[in-house]
């Protein structure tokens, strides 16, 4: 009898556990979903300036062709190809065999004028003392008079000769007439030159700073020459933003400084030309850019992430919007323009709303949904450390569960006649939760395994009895 009350009582022992995994199994699958979470991104109004994009070609602020002055043969360069020359640097040296023999000439002229000159007084001062005698004609006195004049005629025509001559040799050092970068050298030594050609021996342009002719509508510069885009802007930024060909931002800040005051017949265009200061030489002559002028100052609009923003059929824009009550609602906006990864919205959000940029398939007019704020960037990998700890920590906790399992699987069945099944049903109730396996699942294999169990249970029981009797 005791037998049976023993064999009894442990098999109510291994099926009460089972039956309340299966309740508890089937109370937790009954019960709602929670609502799908998205990624939304609040919005508050802001002021911002709005600008237009304009295409333009990068100019040299100033730019000077080196041409030599005289003609001769090249017998020196005296410059580094691309390299920083100062006005006044002598670039190149011709020849100057030929304009030092003018200038010794033009000396000689100046000598022989000089000697001219002093016998010419001489003779003046002779015959003024003769006149005052009454010894010579008044016609001697003229005529000493006149040759005195020719004379100090004659050497100042000499001078200038000799200065001419000085001026010609001086020009066969080809200096720089600008401070600036210089380019290639279109001659070499030995290359015969003439002061009359077209081709330029070398360019010189100034880079810092630099100029960016663009083109504008002439509605457009109507409007800044009344002064309505200066009434719009107000307040706000009129510097001028350069955007590179790579698509990079131009560190500087340029300014309007002067407009052609003609518009083309055929387009309808007028050329703005726009100052640049452009100290490290990034920006070159004939380089290709956008320029993004100011034309107003638009308040309390929105920028919204493109990516939350779609359209329908008609190609009218459209944002998906969270409630307070985490209903989803459907937003027509107006859209100004684009900014960056942004649209500017000027009509359709309202302060502190929160617009879906993740989980679109979710976010449906009318559903149901969990909003999460868009974490800012860089916020993710702001703290790498604590993201170690606990995986750490979970690897931890995966290691101890792995170790309790091990430790209950090695525990000794009891010595009794049910001790083979009883075993086998307490290692598939230790293994289920530890594998991660789902609990409905779990408790229906353990809940099959225990029902052959429980018939040899009941037949060891019946044996038992009848051994009694």
């Amino acid at each position: 009898m005791a037998r049976i009350i023993q064999a009894a009582a442990l098999a109510a022992a291994v099926l009460m556990p089972l039956s309340a995994g299966v309740a508890a199994a089937q109370q937790g699958g009954g019960g709602d979903a929670p609502p799908p979470a998205v990624t939304v991104v609040t919005l508050q109004p802001q002021d911002l300036t709005l600008t237009t994009v304009l295409p333009g070609r990068v100019r040299a602020s100033s730019e000077a062709e080196v041409l030599p002055q005289v003609s001769g043969i090249i017998t020196e360069r005296l410059f580094t190809e691309g390299s920083q020359v100062s006005e006044g640097d002598v670039l190149y040296r011709i020849d100057p065999t030929t304009y030092e023999a003018a200038v010794a000439q033009a000396q000689a002229s100046v000598s022989q004028a000089q000697a001219q000159q002093r016998a010419a007084e001489r003779d003046f001062e002779r015959v003024s003392q003769l006149s005052d005698r009454g010894v010579s004609s008044q016609q001697a006195a003229d005529d000493a008079a006149s040759a005195r004049d020719s004379a100090n005629a004659a050497v100042e025509v000499a001078q200038a000769q000799l200065r001419s001559a000085e001026i010609e040799l001086d020009r066969t050092e080809i200096r720089a007439r600008l401070s600036g970068r210089i380019g290639l050298s279109n001659v070499s030594p030995g290359a015969l030159v003439t002061a009359s050609q077209a081709t330029p021996l070398a360019t010189i342009r100034e880079l810092d700073p630099v100029y960016v002719d663009v083109t504008q509508s002439a509605a457009e510069l109507l409007a800044w020459r009344r002064g309505d885009t200066a009434a719009d802007l107000g307040e706000g930024n009129r510097e001028v933003a350069l955007t590179l060909a790579d698509g990079s931002i131009f560190e500087e800040r340029g300014l309007v400084t002067a407009a052609e005051p003609h518009v083309d017949e055929q387009t309808g265009v007028v050329v703005l030309r726009i100052e640049f200061d452009n100290p490290e030489g990034l920006l070159l002559p004939g380089m290709y850019v956008q320029v993004e002028m100011p034309t107003t100052q638009a308040e309390g609009v929105y920028l919204a992430p493109q990516e939350g923003v779609t359209r329908d059929r008609r190609g009218n824009p459209l944002a998906m919007v969270v409630s307070d009550e985490g209903v989803v609602e459907s937003r027509q906006l107006t859209v100004l323009q684009d900014r960056g990864s942004d649209w500017i919205v000027s009509d359709g959000l309202e302060p502190g709303d929160r617009i879906v940029v993740a989980g679109m398939s979710a976010a449906q007019p009318g559903a149901q949904v969990t909003p999460e704020e868009r974490a800012p960037e860089g916020a993710e990998n702001a703290q790498p450390g604590n993201g170690q700890a606990q995986g750490a920590q979970a690897q931890g906790a995966q290691v101890q569960g792995a170790t309790t399992e091990g430790a209950e699987g090695t525990q000794p069945a009891p010595a009794t006649d049910a001790a083979p099944g009883t075993a086998e049903t307490e290692a598939t109730e230790t293994e289920g939760p530890a594998a991660g396996q789902d609990a409905p699942a779990g408790a229906a294999q353990a809940a099959e395994g225990t029902a052959p169990d429980a018939q040899a249970t009941e037949a060891a029981a019946e044996t038992a009895a009848g051994e009694e009797d």
